[in-house]
């Protein structure tokens, strides 16, 4: 399993049937930026201390600050927004420029609801 698959098991496991989601957030919003195959990807984490990681560690996420999303809110509000809006999630990105594994709205629901 590469590393940014077990970030991406991770992420299930530690958010559970009813944990928070995490994101950043600054006063522009949250960002989306290219994914390595050139969508849009909205980064989300399943602990406030892998976003705070990513705020200390990347240049480009200083500034931020975490958001902690409930599941239900997550799930209701921000994944149709997201498939909406025609981005993909990226799931715990961790490393120097914050990559990882990256999925569609409708395969992270499926996965959420396993």
């Amino acid at each position: 399993m590469s590393f940014s698959a077990a970030q991406a098991s991770s992420f299930f496991r530690e958010i559970g049937s009813n944990g928070p989601v995490w994101t950043v957030e600054d006063d522009s919003g949250v960002p989306a930026p290219k994914a390595a195959d050139g969508r849009r990807a909205m980064p989300f984490w399943s602990q406030r201390s892998r976003a705070q990681h990513v705020i200390a560690q990347v240049p480009a996420y200083r500034g931020f600050r975490p958001l902690e999303i409930s599941r239900a809110d997550f799930e209701s509000r921000w994944l149709p927004g997201i498939e909406r809006d025609g981005l993909i999630a990226g799931l715990n990105w961790s490393g120097p420029r914050a990559t990882g594994y990256d999925l569609t709205p409708e395969e992270l629901r499926a996965r959420m609801t396993a």
